[in-house]
């Protein structure tokens, strides 16, 4: 009952309040959230860890690889766990679209165009591209310390890439799961609000930290002008971007 109610409140926010909340949409909706949650304690549980290992190998003028392993498993680790999650989130959408009694679909899959957006792609691949850009130039620096804490970073880095372009992958192969002109809108408001979900380059201006104020002077005014600039420009793109709910029926009118 609790996620037949929060789905009729996601239905209203978005201007679908005369659609009924399905007991399928209640599970899809639910399932994402708890997803959701997972996503963020393994990434954040990423952040974590590569600061351990930062902090671990401090102070040592010679530090091997074997970290770099440990933190390259890691990734590999959040990356299956990441790709289960979406295994599971396209279960529970086969399940729910097995029980509708008719299935309605779009002419044209929405491709990723529709469900990300040309901004919001641009904007995840150069905030990951910039990030990528701070590590490597952190390798430069004439301090063993500091070029093992790079490394470290862009391991974490590419896992976190890695991660985004597999979210989106799943995310335009998801099985469509409507049974009307309604609830199709619904499920398109739903990708598209998973696809900008997913292309919010949060872990891109925080694993960096682990290398500031061990880095010099100018790396850390370079941190400090990516996370200024990526932070107006999210806000620039957020005010431009229309909601989800306006680009799904934009969308469902040019079908």
């Amino acid at each position: 009952m609790r996620d037949i109610q929060l789905a009729g409140a996601w239905l209203a926010r978005h201007g679908l309040g005369d659609t009924q909340p399905t007991p399928a949409l209640a599970t899809r909706l639910a399932v994402r959230r708890r997803a959701d949650v997972a996503d963020s304690v393994m990434l954040a549980a990423l952040i974590i860890a590569v600061a351990l290992v930062q902090v671990s190998r401090m102070g040592d003028d010679h530090p091997g690889p074997r970290s770099w392993v440990a933190v390259a498993a890691l990734v590999g680790a959040v990356l299956l766990l990441r790709f289960l999650l979406d295994r599971w989130v396209r279960a529970v959408d086969r399940r729910a679209a097995a029980g509708l009694v008719r299935r309605a679909t779009h002419p044209v899959p929405p491709g990723w165009r529709t469900v990300v957006g040309v901004p919001q792609l641009t904007f995840v691949v150069a905030s990951t591209g910039g990030a990528l850009a701070l590590a490597a130039s952190a390798l430069t620096v004439d301090d063993a310390e500091v070029r093992y804490g790079a490394v470290v970073l862009l391991i974490g880095l590419t896992g976190v890439a890695a991660g985004i372009a597999v979210r989106i992958g799943h995310l335009l192969t998801r099985p469509v799961v409507a049974d009307g002109e309604d609830t199709l809108t619904a499920d398109l408001v739903m990708r598209i609000e998973d696809g900008r979900q997913a292309t919010t380059p949060t872990f891109q201006w925080t694993l960096p930290v682990v290398l500031f104020g061990t880095a010099p002077g100018w790396w850390g005014a370079l941190f400090v002008a990516l996370v200024v600039a990526g932070l107006v420009a999210f806000v620039a793109i957020q005010r431009r971007t229309p909601h989800a709910a306006a680009a799904a029926r934009h969308a469902m009118a040019t079908r």
